[in-house]
């Protein structure tokens, strides 16, 4: 019988913790009213829960649940927090924006669109070889007409934490707004809005064992407040931000999950950090300690990361012959036309290497079994590889699944 695979693609996606379905299920099955039917006990109930979901996510961030507004994801909050912004500030102050070079598409893309199509001029700030973003750096990128910046909280691939606390005092110091992609950081570590001043957050439930779908944005509605335009018409739900009837399941899971990772987070990235730093020293000491590098910051990082380049291999065939092992590679790769990850390659990693990479994303179901046998299958294929020589048959790129 073949062995399942093993989970290290946290990042990617989470597990949802079955205490969230179970939380989410009468809301499926007898609780299935709209929360915007406020005539009759059906509707009351959908409302209520809507309203404890909103206080939960607002306690995991330190926010007033008056400035959650729910959305599908964090793509569509950050959508939402860019062109929102954008479309308010039009015709108003400057007409610049500044992001990071290693933010999530969900970021950059709708920032170059608004750059392409509606004149806004974007600066895009360095990232220093440990993938983090510098106050200084972010500081030489300001302007007059600097409207808004937007730096993640943590990276996706390498995890490296960015100082969104002393970023978000320099933009508030110049009247900018400040929104940070918390996608990756939401639930795993501690995130205060109002200690670090931050205007718009983006997070998503399934990235902290909530379902898929569902996520939110929060905007800042108390002192300088943050003013967006809604990209969704029709309804006006969300106080006007966000319209579409609420999928209360989903929002009551997210609000389960949010609850649990303020509980239980610090003891979760406790045992994540203790199991990401033994799967880092068993595959170093299997393969001696030879070509394996580690990417992202070796300490402001997230306790669930790790992201290895290795030496003297090709990365396709690398993760080909992990058949058995669920994780993800720096490079988002087509089948015609592979890219390096542009997030290694703007920490400064040459585009082997960048391809040759390894992102492990540990999670609050991993086991310490899992993580052993996951390090030996790890080296024994990179030492496999580097046997045969970049050369050699099992490093060509032209391989199937099947020839390994």
């Amino acid at each position: 019988m073949t062995a399942p695979p093993i989970y290290l693609d946290n990042h990617a996606t989470t597990r949802t913790d079955p205490r969230v379905v179970e939380a989410m299920l009468p809301f499926f099955l007898e609780q299935y009213g709209n929360a915007s039917s406020l005539s009759h006990r059906f509707g009351w109930e959908a409302s209520d829960a809507v309203d404890r979901a909103r206080e939960q996510v607002a306690a995991l961030i330190g926010a007033e649940p008056s400035e959650i507004v729910f959305t599908s994801g964090a793509t569509e909050a950050n959508n939402l927090a860019l062109k929102g912004t954008a479309l308010a500030a039009k015709g108003q102050k400057g007409g610049h924006l500044v992001c990071s070079s290693v933010e999530h598409r969900a970021v950059l893309d709708p920032l170059r669109r608004l750059s392409r199509e509606s004149g806004w001029h974007l600066s895009i700030v360095p990232a220093d070889p440990h993938g983090q973003i510098t106050v200084d750096a972010v500081e030489a990128t300001l302007t007059e007409q600097t409207v808004l910046v937007s730096v993640m909280a943590a990276n996706n691939e390498v995890g490296t934490i960015n100082p969104i606390g002393e970023i978000g005092k320099l933009c508030r110091d110049r009247g900018i707004l400040f929104h940070s992609d918390a996608a990756q950081a939401a639930g795993k570590v501690p995130i205060d809005v109002q200690t670090d001043p931050i205007d718009l957050l983006s997070l998503t439930g399934h990235k902290f064992h909530g379902p898929k779908g569902i996520g939110a944005l929060y905007v800042r509605r108390q002192g300088r407040r943050a003013r967006l335009s809604s990209l969704v018409d029709g309804g006006g739900h969300e106080r006007g931000l966000r319209s579409g009837t609420l999928p209360v399941p989903l929002i009551v899971g997210l609000g389960k999950a949010a609850e649990l990772s303020r509980e239980e987070g610090p003891s979760d990235a406790d045992r994540m950090r203790t199991l990401r730093d033994r799967l880092d020293r068993a595959i170093r000491a299997l393969l001696d300690d030879q070509g394996v590098l580690l990417n992202g910051h070796p300490t402001d990082r997230l306790p669930n990361n790790l992201n290895l380049s290795f030496e003297g291999i090709e990365g396709e065939a690398l993760l080909m012959g992990l058949r058995t092992l669920a994780v993800s590679s720096g490079a988002a790769c087509s089948s015609a036309e592979p890219e390096p990850s542009h997030v290694l390659r703007a920490m400064g990693r040459d585009e082997r290497l960048a391809r040759a990479s390894l992102r492990f994303g540990l999670g609050r179901f991993t086991t310490s079994v899992e993580i052993d046998q996951a390090a030996r299958i790890v080296a024994e294929t990179v030492a496999r590889l580097r046997q045969s020589g970049p050369d050699g048959p099992a490093n060509r790129r032209d391989l199937t699944r099947a020839d390994l």
